[in-house]
């Protein structure tokens, strides 16, 4: 039933040659590996372990997740550069890995669009800025915006790291806002909204999915979501551009890619088993649960995307001159 399913969606794909669906190679033939660039139960984790655990029902092999940590993502991405592009290594990353990290290290041992073929985007989610409910006497961007000017040199801010999207999102709202609060970097984003919770810092910008019980349980007031249209688990808090900060449409996102040169007709075959698996119902309803907006979209629309996203970091990061750790 799946194979027939694959079938169907692969005689439709509008970027397959004609022809090329028999001259496509038997994928797969063995099991087939999913690189994860972190360590178990983070965002590219359950992303990788969702599509691995439908996709794997789809082409009939195996398909096994392996946390790969390191170097935030370098000792993955090199794994997966050096491998067949035989559709048997898999790769899902962060924003930082496929963009961010290409921006900020400028000695980075991958190159993520000359070494990786595009597959897919995957899920893309809202950062939100929050504050401590009990020590920022504010409720909207403007008042916010206010009272950090008046409170130069008395106000801080926490992340997951120096070069996260949280990280680099409060440096794009500092430029376009004209405040400067003090970067205070943790490791991962429950530590940095566990201190912001704690009055230890005053305001952040975090993945919806880390703040959003803290949110709901009234530790945690949210002044703006950073997506276009407003965020479905959080339905009164305005955009960014209604909160009166156009242009600040800023979203965490996990992608799949693969070992670069990877053949058309495969890529073609291996990418409408990805989307198959990610756009199963049973693994939206997973994802949304916890924030995750599914996309599925193309190799050329992801990879345009991506590298808009390269370019849009490294402005940020030359402006704020930003140094990895």
């Amino acid at each position: 039933m799946h194979r027939r399913s694959l079938l169907a969606t692969l005689a439709a794909t509008p970027f397959l040659p004609s022809g090329a669906l028999a001259q496509a190679p038997e994928w797969p033939n063995r099991p087939v590996t999913v690189v994860v660039p972190f360590v178990a139960g983070g965002p590219s984790d359950i992303v990788a372990r969702s599509i691995a655990n439908r996709l794997g029902q789809i082409v009939g092999q195996p398909v096994v997740a392996e946390n790969r940590p390191g170097a935030n993502g370098e000792v993955a991405a090199r794994q997966v550069v050096r491998a067949a592009p035989d559709g048997h290594t898999l790769f899902v990353g962060s924003i930082g890995v496929f963009a961010i990290n290409t921006a900020l290290r400028p000695n980075l041992g991958y190159d993520p669009i000359r070494e990786l073929t595009p597959i897919t985007m995957a899920v893309t989610t809202p950062n939100v800025l929050v504050v401590n409910a009990e020590k920022v006497p504010v409720r909207t961007l403007p008042e916010l915006v206010a009272w950090l000017k008046a409170n130069v040199g008395r106000t801080s801010y926490s992340t997951s790291g120096v070069g996260s999207s949280d990280h680099l999102t409060m440096e794009l709202f500092k430029q376009r806002t004209g405040t400067d609060p003090v970067h205070v970097p943790y490791q991962g984003g429950a530590a940095a909204a566990t201190d912001l919770i704690a009055g230890n810092v005053q305001l952040s910008f975090q993945n919806l999915g880390t703040v959003a019980a803290h949110l709901q349980g009234g530790r945690l007031r949210a002044i703006c979501v950073t997506s276009e249209t407003r965020n479905r688990i959080l339905p009164d808090v305005p955009t960014a551009a209604e909160a009166g900060l156009a242009d600040f449409v800023v979203t965490s996102w996990q992608a799949v890619m693969a070992p670069a040169a990877m053949p058309e007709a495969l890529l073609a075959r291996v990418h409408a088993a990805v989307v198959e698996a990610l756009k199963h119902p049973e693994t939206v309803q997973r994802l949304n649960a916890i924030g995750f907006d599914v996309i599925g979209n193309s190799p050329a629309e992801y990879r345009a995307f991506q590298q808009a996203e390269i370019a849009r970091w490294r402005q940020v990061v030359r402006v704020a001159n930003i140094r990895a750790e």
